[in-house]
């Protein structure tokens, strides 16, 4: 699952398609893509808990909404992929969506075993949505306004949905590294049954897509929280750092090289 064979379309024999394909509101699946997606679950986790330890749980949850908000309005104002403000949102939106699941468990005592069901039945509702009303759920195809809209419902509902199991693997006795290593396992099942032929590429993708948020969260959560609950103890502040570093140096190389965006005709 991390190669640019991963969720192709049909193949493009023509111009007119190209053209199309070049006006795409998000990057090219390739090896790139996979590993900043990683590194934004990661970095969301233990940024939202670092800003809840600074400012409350409240003012948190305040600012990272107006921040996701905002991030969602210049996406959607730009008119092609860019990636620098793609990749702000995708942040901005595993913040939120990482608030939002402890919201339902911390504010209002949701036990994970019923919010992760109740992410999954939101998730699935959102693509039930978006099929019904675009006839394919393919991120080669966000062009219109309508698909994007669907596009980030669906990524801000795996995100809560990550978040949410992440977490009931952790409390049930596997800990971080343990939920770690079984998400890292997990992930690998839809990209070798994709190449067997025996799961499509949309399916595969996104099924892989929401075990990205609890991958990289669990290895995030492991590295900053202290050993008595089974982590590294870097702190939540190191990490959000460094991974926020590793993120930018992607961004940014792939900004100057554009190798996550599809040539034009």
């Amino acid at each position: 699952m991390s190669t640019e064979h991963v969720l192709q379309d049909p193949p493009r024999g023509h111009a007119r398609a190209r053209i199309r394909e070049s006006a795409n509101k998000v990057p090219e699946v390739t090896v790139y893509f996979w590993i900043i997606k990683v590194l934004t679950t990661g970095m969301g986790e233990t940024a939202s808990d670092f800003l809840a330890h600074l400012f409350g749980p409240i003012p948190a949850v305040g600012l990272g909404g107006l921040a996701f908000v905002a991030a969602l309005v210049l996406q959607f104002t730009v008119r092609r992929y860019v990636a620098w403000i793609y990749w702000t949102a995708i942040i901005m939106v595993s913040v939120f969506g990482t608030m939002a699941a402890d919201v339902l468990h911390v504010g209002l005592g949701v036990p994970y075993t019923l919010s992760t069901p109740l992410f999954l039945v939101a998730l699935a509702t959102v693509f039930a949505l978006w099929y019904a009303s675009e006839r394919t759920l393919s991120i080669h195809s966000i062009r219109t306004r309508r698909r994007e809209l669907f596009y980030w419902a669906a990524v801000l509902a795996t995100f809560a949905l990550g978040t949410a199991a992440g977490d009931l693997t952790a409390t049930i006795g596997l800990g971080y590294l343990g939920s770690a290593v079984l998400f890292a396992v997990a992930i690998c099942v839809p990209a070798v049954a994709h190449r067997g032929g025996l799961l499509g590429a949309v399916t595969a993708f996104w099924t892989a897509y929401v075990i990205t948020r609890p991958l990289g969260a669990s290895l995030a959560d492991w590295m900053a929280l202290p050993g008595k609950r089974g982590g590294l103890d870097w702190g939540l502040g190191p990490v959000t750092l460094s991974w926020t570093v590793a993120i930018v140096g992607f961004v940014v190389f792939l900004a100057l090289t554009r190798r996550d965006t599809a040539p034009a005709a």
